[in-house]
């Protein structure tokens, strides 16, 4: 008797794997690396991981089916590998997510990382499956604002990956680079170590389905911004600014960023951060000292929503520096104005979603 591997593969095909209830030529499980020498043949199976609770059975059927189907003379040797499946392909990545918000702002200092974990905090609150992933890879924030600086998230099995489990914290699933590094020094990495890192903390994590992803993303335009746009197709972005002047000017660029025509990004709405000062002792006076309505006035400029006014009141920065943010007490000023924001935010993307076309990734290429 003469084998071949057709001979091989045709007994392979017989065999089922639980797994994915196909059998393994289906599955695509018998490597590329039959030999065959007289009457012996050897050749390895695809397994997803080395934990694999079908890896013994599947192997003990597949010689038995060779023995079955070509001849009990035949001596099998059958070995596993193991092959994690790819990352999934940019425009393609976080198929259970809904909506992707990018909360941006064009300088430093306006408060925008304060906003995205309350925003994020308020939809959690109004019954929305949420995620918030810190893109700021230089100076994170997050883990400090939500007081989980010392967890450390664990990977977990999924699909045949090994995924990131994110920290859930508020009814918000969170990642930060912020978990991976030492708080206490400068993160020292050139753009493209930075890009990878921050791919990794999108694909390679088990966000599962949500209803908002959430980006706070660095201040400025940077390559981090150009790496989020040609990995995700942005639903839409959330414009963080004081009622400052200068601050504004900045704002615009960052509105221009978004909707340059090679980008494309809607622009949901502005938020007007430090709208005025409030004191505690005195909630119903406002002093404005950044400036009145600069956020209002440029919203009606550039004919985009004023999604809110945030004041300033002294609370707003000591419950973000004791990990919890305004938003986890809507009896306060700054806590409903948060619920408010998250409200409008729900409102503007689902206008976006019926009036617009999904957005799609930058192609640098093209």
């Amino acid at each position: 008797m003469t084998l071949y591997p057709k001979l091989i593969l045709d007994a392979l095909s017989t065999v089922t794997y639980p797994g994915t209830k196909k059998n393994l030529v289906e599955s695509e499980m018998v490597a590329d690396n039959i030999r065959i020498d007289g009457m012996s043949v050897s050749f390895s199976i695809i397994f997803p991981r080395d934990t694999d609770p079908f890896l013994k059975s599947t192997l003990k059927a597949a010689e038995a089916a060779i023995h079955f189907h070509v001849s009990p003379d035949v001596k099998v040797m059958v070995t596993p590998e193991y092959k994690a499946k790819p990352r999934p392909e940019a425009g393609k990545m976080l198929p259970g997510v809904k909506n992707i918000v990018a909360v941006s702002s064009g300088k430093g200092g306006v408060g925008k990382s304060t906003v995205a974990a309350n925003l994020a905090i308020a939809l959690a609150r109004l019954g929305y499956k949420v995620g918030l992933l810190d893109t700021d890879i230089f100076g994170p924030s997050m883990p400090k604002m939500f007081g989980v600086e010392d967890v450390r998230p664990y990977a977990v099995h999924v699909d045949g990956r090994d995924l990131i489990e994110p920290v859930e914290k508020y009814g918000v699933k969170l990642l930060s680079i912020g978990f991976f590094v030492n708080p206490e020094t400068a993160t020292l990495w050139r753009g493209a170590m930075a890009c990878n890192a921050l791919k990794q903390l999108i694909a390679d994590a088990d966000w599962g389905e949500l209803d908002y992803f959430i980006l706070d993303t660095p201040p400025g335009t940077s390559d981090i911004h150009l790496t989020l746009l040609q990995t995700l197709a942005i639903t839409g972005a959330v414009i963080v600014s004081t009622p400052q002047n200068v601050a504004l000017a900045d704002a615009k660029k960052g509105i221009d960023m978004y909707q340059n025509e090679k980008v494309n990004v809607p622009i949901l709405g502005l938020v007007e951060n430090m709208a005025w000062f409030t004191p505690a002792e005195l909630p119903q006076n406002k002093y404005y000292i950044f400036g009145k309505e600069g956020c209002k006035l440029l919203a009606k400029e550039m004919n985009i929503p004023l999604l809110a006014q945030i004041p300033l009141v002294q609370s707003i920065c000591e419950s973000g520096d004791n990990g919890a943010p305004a938003a986890t007490d809507i009896d306060t000023i700054t806590g409903q104005a948060f619920i408010n924001l998250a409200q409008a935010v729900v409102t503007v993307t689902n206008r976006r979603n019926k009036e617009k076309a999904p957005t799609k990734i930058v192609n640098t290429k093209g």
